[in-house]
C-alpha cells in the first residue's frame, strides 16, 4: 500500500546523514525509510557525483533530498538520481538557511507553492519513482492554515507522492537554522488537519518527535512519522522500529549484537581507505544510558579519529559497555515510554 512507504522514516540532516550513517542505520533497522543529506541540483549537475550520491545497496529503501527551484534542472538532477537507483526524490521546501535563500529554494520556497507545484510537475515526468515535497507548516508571518494548505494543494495538484511536514512554522529573518528547529513552537494538530483534508494523500509528520512510542501514537492521525535528531543522537531507539511499527523482527536482539553485525560493512570500508571515524562518529550516541556508555564514547570521539585506527578500536570500545539486561531497543523504548 502506498501510505504504507513512509510509515516511518529517518530525516534528511546536513553533516549527518551521510552514507556511513544510513548504513549504520539500516543495521539497527530494516524498515525505516533512509534520506540523504540535501544536494542541490548544482551539485548533482556539474559536481562529483560517484562521491556526492554514491549509496550502499544495503541502504534501500533510500530516499535523495534535493535542492533547487529551477523545474529543468530539478528534473535532470531526479532523472540522474533515479537512474541510480534511489527510491525516492525528496524536495526540500523547509530547510530556513540564509545560503539556502540565497539561492532561492528551500523554506522560502512557500511564499511560492506555484513554483513548487512546476518543479514537482517537472520532476514527476522526469522519473517513474516517487516523488515527494518536505516543508514546514508556513513561514514569517504566513498564516499556517492557508500557507499549507496552497503548497499541499499545488504539490498535489502536480503529482507529488506524499509530502513531509515539519510541524513549525520557519522564520526566516531573526532566527538561525539551530533556534528554527526548537523556538517555532510545534503544532501537530495542523498536520493532522492537513492529513483529515487530504485522505488520499500520503502526510508524514516530522518535528520534535522523540521516541518510537510517540511515533505510534501520531500514526493514529497521519501515514507516517520521520525522527530527526532524536533518531541520529541516540540511534538506539531505531532498534524498536521494525518489532513496534511494523511487527517484524529487529536486525538484532541486542545493541552489541548490531555492532558485531555491522562490523563487517566496516571492514570493508578501511580496505578501501576509508577512516574508522567517519562511520565511528555516527555511533557516539548507541548505549546512551548503559554503564560504560560514557567510556564507549570517550574512546571512540579519541582514538577513532587517528589515522592508523582499525576495527579494534571499535571492538574494544565495545567492550568497556556493559552487556546490560536492555537487551533491545524496544524493551528500552517499552520502559522510557512508561517513565
Amino acid at each position: 500500500m502506498k501510505n504504507q512507504l513512509y510509515r516511518f522514516c529517518v530525516a534528511p540532516m546536513m553533516d549527518w546523514t551521510d552514507r556511513p550513517c544510513r548504513a549504520f542505520h539500516r543495521a539497527l533497522t530494516r524498515k525505516a525509510r533512509l534520506y540523504t543529506e540535501m544536494v542541490t541540483t548544482g551539485a548533482v549537475l556539474r559536481g562529483d557525483r560517484a562521491r556526492l550520491l554514491r549509496f550502499d545497496p544495503s541502504e534501500h529503501p533510500v530516499a535523495v533530498q534535493l535542492g533547487g527551484s529551477e523545474p529543468a534542472a530539478l528534473a535532470a538532477a531526479a532523472r540522474i538520481c533515479a537512474d541510480m537507483g534511489y527510491d525516492e526524490v525528496n524536495l526540500n521546501v523547509g530547510c530556513p538557511s540564509d545560503r539556502v535563500q540565497e539561492g532561492r529554494f528551500g523554506a522560502c520556497l512557500m511564499a511560492e507553492p506555484r513554483l513548487v507545484g512546476d518543479c514537482v510537475a517537472a520532476m514527476k515526468a522526469a522519473v517513474a519513482v516517487p516523488v515527494t515535497v518536505k516543508c514546514r507548516i508556513g513561514i514569517d508571518d504566513q498564516d499556517p492554515e492557508a500557507a499549507l494548505d496552497t503548497l499541499a494543494d499545488a504539490v498535489v495538484a502536480a503529482g507529488a507522492d506524499a509530502l513531509i511536514v515539519h510541524a513549525r512554522k520557519a522564520w526566516l529573518q531573526g532566527l538561525s537554522p539551530r533556534e528554527n528547529r526548537d523556538v517555532p513552537p510545534l503544532d501537530y494538530e495542523r498536520v493532522y488537519r492537513l492529513k483529515a483534508r487530504l485522505p488520499q494523500v500520503p502526510i508524514v509528520i516530522n518535528g520534535g518527535i522523540g521516541t518510537i512510542p510517540a511515533a505510534a501514537e501520531h500514526l493514529r492521525h497521519v501515514d507516517g512519522v520521520m525522527l530527526g535528531r532524536a533518531a541520529y543522537q541516540e540511534p538506539w531507539r531505531l532498534l524498536a522500529v521494525d518489532p513496534l511499527l511494523f511487527g517484524t523482527a529487529a536486525p538484532a536482539a541486542s545493541l552489541h549484537e548490531a555492532v558485531e553485525q555491522f562490523i563487517p560493512w566496516i571492514e570493508r570500508e578501511l580496505a578501501t581507505g576509508e577512516r574508522l571515524y567517519a562511520t565511528a562518529r555516527h555511533m557516539l550516541g548507541l548505549f546512551q544510558g548503559i554503564p560504560g556508555a560514557r567510556a564507549y564514547r570517550r574512546h571512540l570521539a579519541t582514538e577513532a579519529v587517528k589515522p592508523s585506527a582499525g576495527i579494534d578500536v571499535l571492538r574494544a570500545a565495545l567492550a568497556l559497555v556493559q552487556r546490560s539486561d536492555r537487551v533491545s531497543a524496544s524493551t528500552s523504548e517499552a520502559d522510557d515510554a512508561a517513565a
